[in-house]
This record gives structure tokens, C-alpha cells and sequence, in this order.
């Protein structure tokens, strides 16, 4: 028996199949789970290519964060997919302009794009979590994505900010959904080569700060190891265990110079 058998599961953020996103539906569905996708907008497209080449192919569910119909609607749109609920969300969403946010902006950076960086990267977790309430069992795990934000790093800048407060919103949501049974945690990864990591100016310097320091080295090419936390996490294995960050970085999140 698999480690998510027969257990419900929303996977948001896939875009493509480099994504830590689409690693997790297809150990997810290894492992047992039905998976439904969701994708926003132009990444739509590339979501429906990206999911095409497992096997069984999920369906993908049209959900944008920022508009309160998807948001509203997203309990049918799951009903009509999933019999008995909803047993897990993957929160892999985040975006913020790459000329106005990121790239060494930050001293410069206007509030409509800072509030749009905090929106779609923090405030989705609560949102989209609240949206689909109504679906989760007791036992449901959130698990988000972050890249620890308890420091700064280069280029950064705004996205740090806004998973800052991804950080401080899945501890806030862990301590009110915890009476309903419902587990918040998130999963630090390290850097991925993915389409929102090549967006950042300058974030290939991220892979040299890791091949230099991470204990347990780092590959930079292979999303498995942080999905494979996710997966752990949306499982029965964790059943004590919310308001959490598990670090996958090869360990460097625990050293110094």
C-alpha cells in the first residue's frame, strides 16, 4: 500500500515537468493519491503539456488566486473530481515582477508590485486553503513551498519578503485549523532549475552557494528530493506534526561560512 492510497489531493503550480510541483504528482500518484491539478491563466497551457506525459493523466482545474469567482467555485470544481473529500493541497504558487521585485530592485520596488509578489505568494496560502474548507477531512495536510526566508539572498529581494510571509501565514494557519484536524507545514527546498527560479536575474548564483556549501552536496537539476518531503508530509506518517518548515537543501541551511 502506498503511502497516500486513496487519499485526495490538489497539486497547484505546475507549469513544467522540471516543476518541484509535477515531481510531487507523479510520486503522489505512485504512491496512491488521486491528484487534481490546477494552473492560472498562460501556464494553462503549459500545465496541460506538462501533466500530459503521466500516466494516468490528472485533470486540471482552472484556479487564479487572485480572482474571488475561482476561488468560490473551487469546492465544485473539486466535488466533480473527488468522491469523499479532500485530503491534501500543494501550495507551489508564487510570482513577483522580475524587473520590479527582483534582481537587486528592492530599494526601488513600488507597492503595487510588492503587494502583488505578497498576494499571489503569501496570501494564496490562506485564501486557497479557506476556498476549499469545505472539502478537507479531518487528517488534511497543506503543505506550501518556500526557499527559507529567515535570511536574506541575493537578487531575492521582494520574493524573499513575500515567503517571509508565507512562512509566518502556514504557522498562523496551523494554529487555527489545528482544532479541525488539519495539518500546515512547508517545505524548504533548495534551489531547482525551474521556469520561476531561470525568471530571477541573477539566481544561477544560487547553485554555486550551494555546490560550494551543502553538506550533503546539491542537484540542482533534480526536484525529487524536495517532493518526496512534500509527499511525506501530506501523509498519515506526520500525523503530530504541523506549523512546521522541513529543510531539503542538501543541508545547508545548517551551516555558516
Amino acid at each position: 500500500m502506498g503511502l497516500l492510497e486513496g487519499k485526495n489531493i490538489l497539486v497547484t503550480g505546475v507549469t513544467m515537468r522540471t516543476s518541484i510541483a509535477y515531481a510531487v504528482c507523479e510520486i503522489a500518484q505512485r504512491e496512491g493519491a488521486n491528484v487534481v491539478v490546477s494552473a492560472a491563466g498562460r501556464a494553462v497551457g503549459p500545465a496541460q503539456r506538462a501533466i500530459s506525459k503521466l500516466d494516468p493523466v490528472p485533470p486540471l482545474i482552472e484556479v487564479d488566486v487572485t480572482d474571488p469567482a475561482h476561488l468560490e467555485e473551487l469546492p465544485a470544481q473539486l466535488a466533480e473530481h473527488f468522491d469523499g473529500g479532500l485530503d491534501g493541497i500543494v501550495h507551489s504558487i508564487a510570482y513577483a515582477d522580475p524587473e520590479k521585485a527582483l534582481g537587486g530592485a528592492f530599494l526601488t520596488t513600488d507597492w503595487d508590485s510588492v503587494a502583488t509578489a505578497l498576494q499571489i505568494s503569501a496570501y494564496s496560502l490562506q485564501s486557497l486553503t479557506m476556498a476549499a474548507k469545505p472539502m478537507l477531512n479531518t487528517g488534511a495536510g497543506i503543505v506550501g513551498l518556500t526557499f527559507d526566508a529567515r535570511v536574506s539572498w541575493p537578487t531575492y529581494d521582494w520574493m524573499g519578503v513575500a515567503k517571509a510571509a508565507l512562512e509566518s501565514t502556514s504557522r498562523y494557519l496551523a494554529r487555527y485549523l489545528g482544532p479541525d484536524g488539519i495539518r500546515v507545514n512547508l517545505v524548504a527546498a533548495g534551489p531547482v532549475d525551474t521556469v520561476a527560479k531561470k525568471a530571477i536575474p541573477g539566481a544561477s548564483s544560487f547553485n554555486e552557494i550551494w555546490g560550494q556549501r551543502a553538506p550533503l552536496s546539491w542537484d540542482s537539476g533534480d526536484a525529487v528530493p524536495s517532493a518526496k518531503a512534500v509527499v511525506a508530509l501530506l501523509s498519515d506518517w506526520f500525523p503530530a506534526t504541523t506549523g512546521e518548515m522541513v529543510h531539503v537543501d542538501g543541508g545547508l541551511h545548517s551551516t555558516g561560512a
